[in-house]
């Protein structure tokens, strides 16, 4: 009975720390989600508000908001790109590592840029927008270079996967396709045996061959059998004729022959 009670208070305190953990991470995931709208929605306005500024204002205002606006974007634009071709591409954890390095020099220039948007000394953030600018070009052109290699990388692998797909598509098609492979046999053969007379007679006036000639002054076919290199004519045998019986010589052994009788 203490065994079961105790077993069953196990399973209470399991079921508990269960709930509790489930709650905890489903809590975190809705705070990480909000925070991330939050921070989207901010993001947003902040974009806009430096647009609407970079073609409002003119100045030392219009130059840094059009200085931040232009970092902003080429930063949020290398980092959705590596992050997109990390997952299918493992190579690019490195170029990932170098652009978060160079993220932390853009977010410090920016936050420059935001500090002195509010600087009242005008005549001195005049003086470092040339610095300034500089600073931003030389980011963006980084972020830039590793977007467009990453992009480069991709479109290079989806062009090779696309000449591979294609040429096993055209060897399926050529084997689906058999029969004219059989079409083409029978005519290619048609063709050969209506060439082939012409073309055997021309071989065998190429290919006649130069018999010797016969010995001069020899008229005897044998002889020319001999020259053509067969074998000699035989002698034509004569025919038996059987001897008359009424012409052999008579001998005194033999005797006459008996008439025959008819009864």
């Amino acid at each position: 009975m203490e065994a079961a009670i105790t077993i069953l208070a196990l399973l209470l305190v399991a079921f508990i720390a269960l709930g509790v953990y489930a709650t905890v991470k489903a809590v975190g995931a809705a705070k990480r989600g909000v925070d991330r709208t939050i921070t989207q929605a901010r993001r947003t306005v902040e974009d806009t508000t430096l647009r609407a500024k970079s073609f409002g204002q003119t100045g030392v205002a219009g130059e840094l908001a059009q200085l931040r606006l232009a970092l902003r974007t080429s930063m949020r634009a290398t980092q959705d790109a590596l992050h997109a071709g990390v997952a299918e591409d493992s190579s690019l954890a490195e170029s990932v590592g170098l652009f978060r390095r160079l993220s932390a020099h853009g977010l410090e220039l920016d936050e420059e840029l935001k500090r002195l948007e509010r600087e009242p000394d005008r005549a001195t953030v005049a003086g470092l927008l040339p610095q300034l600018r500089e600073r931003t070009e030389r980011i963006t052109h980084s972020a830039d270079s590793l977007r467009w290699a990453a992009r480069d990388r991709a479109r290079q692998f989806a062009d090779d996967d696309l000449d591979a797909l294609n040429a096993q598509i055209d060897i399926e098609a050529g084997a689906l396709r058999h029969w004219t492979v059989e079409e083409q046999q029978p005519g290619q053969a048609q063709g050969a045996a209506s060439q082939g007379p012409g073309a055997g007679a021309a071989r065998g006036r190429d290919a006649r061959v130069d018999w010797p000639e016969p010995a001069a002054g020899s008229g005897n076919s044998s002889t020319a059998d001999e020259s053509w290199g067969g074998p000699a004519r035989e002698e034509a045998p004569q025919a038996i004729t059987a001897p008359d019986p009424h012409l052999r010589t008579k001998y005194p052994w033999q005797k006459s022959a008996r008439p025959e009788t008819t009864n």
